[in-house]
């Protein structure tokens, strides 16, 4: 397994680009919690703390896409560099003036968000021009996948640590400076400044055009829904029990469930269609959040916990190859930009969803969320089988990469095929 990963590592660029996305993506994975305490320390509710932060969240579900078909369009360097700047000065207005104004305190968490840079969709469109073969390039999906797990762990302690060691806004500004940094480290390697899309269809629904991306993004955000329910459903657990701490200690069990599955994922080569794959890993998702609807005890509930976490990974990096291979051809960095945001928008709508599932049944009934987001996801892609049985060529969409030096396609699935 260790060897698969570092072979990935040792290809030239590819642990700066992994890094420097990582990095880049660090004021993204801990915005939330960061204008939550910096609207605390300065004397505002937490329903101002969280409207600023669904603000946030918004703008960014919108500018992902956006962003992401300006870079299929004009390059990495034109565009991810300065939204990532653009986006860092939004944070450090909001730092600097504080909530003085209200509307002036919405305008710069809504510039932050809108301009944040859709590195994520960038670095996989990438992985083809930079690794050597289609195992390499599903592994390093699935090493991704994992990579985003450490992060959204790393990320808000590193967040509390400065909030400790000097404040809330000295946070904002440190984190999204970093940000900057990882943009700038991206964009100024070899493979980002050289990167070209494939020539794309002109068409205003740009990679929304393809049925299967559609059928894809349809799922996704139920399993969005399935994660985001969790994190409320928790904090109810933790409150039933009387403990902050037990909180902590279930979405630390997700974080290595999901770890463990990813790693696992990825150092396994995978044959056949990767769409019916996923729907036998989104089941297996589903079926692990079922379990947790019992709320049992502490440690039985971070066991399950853990199991229900192993397979989110995979689920993840399995959609990327499916993504790759339904994108129109010129719009990949679109295409993932939009698993972005509506796995996003999922998440917000799970999050809204459990907190009345809570108070007007139980904590088990936040947790029912969870499991039936998961049982949509499955129904959708069952539903949408005839859609994502294979990709066709019909307005430019392709069946593998559109880095097609690489082919980052499946065994057995040449362009034109038909399951």
């Amino acid at each position: 397994m260790a060897a698969g990963y570092l072979g990935i590592l040792r290809a030239r660029h590819a642990a700066r680009l992994l890094t420097g996305t990582l990095v880049g993506r660090l004021p993204n994975g801990t915005a939330h919690i960061a204008i939550v305490l910096f609207t605390r320390a300065e004397g505002g509710s937490y329903t101002l703390a969280g409207a600023l932060a669904a603000a946030y969240g918004l703008a960014t579900a919108v500018g992902q896409p956006l962003l992401g078909r300006a870079v299929d369009l004009y390059g990495q360097p034109r565009v991810q560099l300065p939204a990532a700047v653009l986006s860092a000065l939004g944070m450090a207005l909001l730092a600097l003036t504080g909530l003085g104004s209200l509307p002036l305190a919405y305008v710069a968490v809504v510039v932050a968000g809108l301009a944040t840079p859709p590195l994520e969709g960038g670095l996989r469109a990438l992985w083809p021009d930079v690794l050597e073969g289609e195992d390499q390039v599903h592994r390093a999906y699935a090493l991704d996948a994992v990579a985003q797990e450490v992060m959204f762990t790393v990320g808000p302690l590193l967040v509390t640590l400065l909030v400790s060691l000097r404040s809330p806004a000295a946070a904002l500004l440190v984190i999204n400076a970093i940000g900057v940094l990882g943009a700038l480290s991206v964009v100024l390697s070899e493979p980002s400044r050289t990167w070209r899309s494939a020539p794309r269809e002109a068409h205003w629904l740009g990679a929304l055009r393809s049925p299967g991306l559609l059928a894809l993004l349809g799922a996704f955000f139920f399993v969005g829904l399935a994660l985001g329910s969790i994190t409320v459903a928790g904090v109810a657990y933790a409150d039933d029990h009387g403990q902050e701490s037990v909180y902590g200690w279930l979405m630390a069990a997700l974080g290595l469930g999901a770890l463990i599955g990813g790693l696992a994922y990825g150092a396994r080569q995978w044959t056949g269609a990767p769409e019916k794959r996923l729907r036998v890993i989104v089941g297996l998702l589903a079926l692990g959040y079922l379990p947790l609807t019992l709320t049992p005890s502490v440690p039985v509930m971070t066991v399950l916990a853990a199991l229900a976490g192993v397979f989110l990974a995979p689920a993840i990096a399995c959609s990327f190859i499916v993504v790759d291979r339904h994108a129109p051809r010129g719009t990949v960095t679109e295409a993932f930009s939009w698993l972005v945001t509506t796995f996003g928008v999922g998440a917000a709508a799970g999050t809204a969803a459990a907190g009345p599932a809570v108070e007007l049944g139980s904590t088990a009934w936040s947790f029912a969320v969870a499991g039936a987001g998961g049982v949509a996801a499955l129904v959708v892609l069952l539903a949408t089988g005839r859609l994502l049985a294979a990709p066709i060529r019909t307005g430019g969409v392709v069946t593998g990469s559109e880095n097609d030096r690489n082919g980052a396609v499946e065994p057995g699935f040449s362009s034109g095929h038909k399951a």
